[in-house]
């Protein structure tokens, strides 16, 4: 069966590189992220023509399911286009424990058959999809069974590694050492559904494909850099996990220190994995790591009570399931850090990220200096706000520049203007999910958007002191409604620099 000739590739996916003959193994098959995210991206890909014709996919998981109920598990997540049950067919499911002898020799008979039946090649791509608990057990059982490297005749065997990636420092670098004992680094693709969006990528070609940004894209003009990541939503069904996670961890160390670094970071030698991933390393680097008592001084942590998002109450996070009712977890932080280096020092960068805050969305807004002198003062400029150009990535992606203009009339006010540029008005069609676009890029072997093992480090290596500081007794933990903006705290935290968040 010919994939590509039965379905046409689309403009989104127009020359796309199409991926060589392989097999997906899926670790946490029967897992929910696999139902919600994979499926559908896999399925999307075969409806634009991007799976190659060897193509299958093997399920592995500790649910006692059949082939059949697995390749139903499949239509019922991802129903797609004409190829797609034809796929589906092609489904093979392992049931057993991972770190059991008998669950491999059944996951090799299954890739051998793909091989041998679907012209899979021997090339493979393992996704482990499961609890963060099982990522070193998975690995070292797939070195320990000879599934760490390509099977006869195929040229790749790849590991993908959902977030989170460790808990903390020690805990990431002990991980990073058992998957290498397993798999080259070459091999290994750390992945952050963030990297995968439409927007976060092109700030790549906002900063660099435009001569008119890259002149002021320093200290010299920028005031301040804001990075937003908000949520209305609260932990949900998640507060198990929530309690051993927090906000800082689930977000800010890995979301938001990649958007920081593509922000922030010098232009690439050549826009390639290397390139650009050797670039990110450095700013994050360069981002000055707070002693505990910085750490306390810099940052806030806060949690959500009761409150009211648009016409529904809601109740506060020590009243979710799963939470415990004396709970200290984080669902709110901001932070203030530095940048020591050339282009961006005396330059504060702001990050806050927040559950059932008042709004969803996910931005960068750099605020430029003000004018050093402006002739139109008093209540002529009262409405006129610094420049700002914000980029936002969620919900409507786009960019937004601030300046100010006019207001018509005899009076000569001014007043803060925006120049809107929207993906979805400007570029028609639906952009390719984040997955979509992750997972074809882990099939072709393109590492740009994935995070490499120093990235890892150097990100936990900023984020530790908050954590460290945070687990003492003593400091304190602020509140703020549901529906809200965060906690008073974290206004202050800029007040006192004479600046204030921006509120999209």
């Amino acid at each position: 069966m010919n994939v590509q000739d039965q379905h046409e590739p689309s403009d989104d996916f127009d020359r796309v590189k199409a991926p060589p003959p392989l097999t997906l193994v899926v670790f946490g098959a029967s897992g929910d992220l696999t139902a919600r995210k994979l499926l559908p991206a896999i399925a999307a890909l075969c409806e634009h023509g991007i799976l190659p014709n060897g193509f299958a996919i093997i399920g592995v998981s500790r649910t006692a399911w059949s082939d059949e109920e697995f390749q139903k598990t499949i239509l019922d997540a991802a129903p797609a286009g004409a190829p797609w049950p034809e796929i589906v067919k092609r489904a093979r499911y392992v049931a057993g424990d991972y770190a059991n002898k008998d669950t491999f020799d059944r996951l090799k008979q299954a890739l051998a058959e793909a091989d041998r039946r679907f012209g899979t090649s021997g090339n493979r791509v393992y996704y482990l999809a499961t609890i963060p608990d099982l990522f070193a057990v998975v690995a070292s059982a797939l070195a320990k069974h000879d599934c760490n490297r390509p099977g006869e005749g195929g040229s790749f065997a790849r590991l993908v590694v959902e977030k989170p990636y460790g808990h903390d420092l020690d805990s990431a670098m002990a991980l990073d050492d058992a998957l290498h004992v397993a798999f080259d680094e070459s091999q290994i693709f750390r992945i952050d559904h963030y990297m995968g969006k439409e927007t976060v990528q092109n700030l790549l070609a906002l900063r660099f494909a435009n001569a008119i940004f890259e002149p002021i894209w320093n200290r010299r003009y920028v005031d301040n850099v804001q990075i937003t990541v908000a949520e209305q939503l609260g932990v949900e069904h998640r507060g198990g996990f929530y309690e051993h996670a927090g906000a800082l961890r689930d977000i800010v160390q890995n979301h938001l220190m990649q958007v920081l670094a593509l922000t922030l970071m010098e232009p690439p030698a050549t826009v390639d994995a290397q390139g650009i991933r050797d670039e990110k390393v450095k700013l994050l680097r360069a981002i000055v790591v707070p002693d505990p008592d910085e750490a306390v001084e810099t940052a806030v942590r806060g949690q959500y009570t009761p409150g009211r998002i648009g016409d529904q109450e809601v109740p506060g996070y020590r009243q979710e399931n799963g939470v415990d009712p004396r709970s200290v977890t984080e669902t709110y932080v901001a932070m203030q850090l530095a940048v020591d280096n050339w282009r961006w020092a005396g330059v504060p960068v702001y990050l806050r990220t927040g559950k059932r805050l008042n709004k969803r969305v996910t931005e960068v807004a750099m605020q430029f200096h003000r004018v050093p002198h402006l002739a139109f003062g008093g209540r002529l400029a009262r409405d006129l706000r610094p420049n700002e150009l914000v980029i936002r990535v969620q919900p409507d992606e786009g960019i937004c520049l601030l300046f100010g203009a006019k207001v018509p009339g005899e009076a000569f006010r001014l007043r803060s203007v925006n120049m809107d540029f929207s993906y979805a008005r400007v570029f028609e069609g639906t952009n390719a999910d984040a997955y979509e676009r992750l997972l074809h890029d882990a099939m072709i072997g393109d590492a740009t958007l994935f995070i490499r093992t120093d990235e890892v480090a150097q990100a936990w290596r900023v984020v530790d002191p908050f954590l460290q500081v945070w687990g003492e007794e003593g400091v304190p933990l602020a509140h703020y409604p549901a529906g809200s903006w965060g906690p008073h705290e974290a206004d202050l935290l800029l007040a006192r620099d004479q600046r204030q968040w921006r509120h999209p």
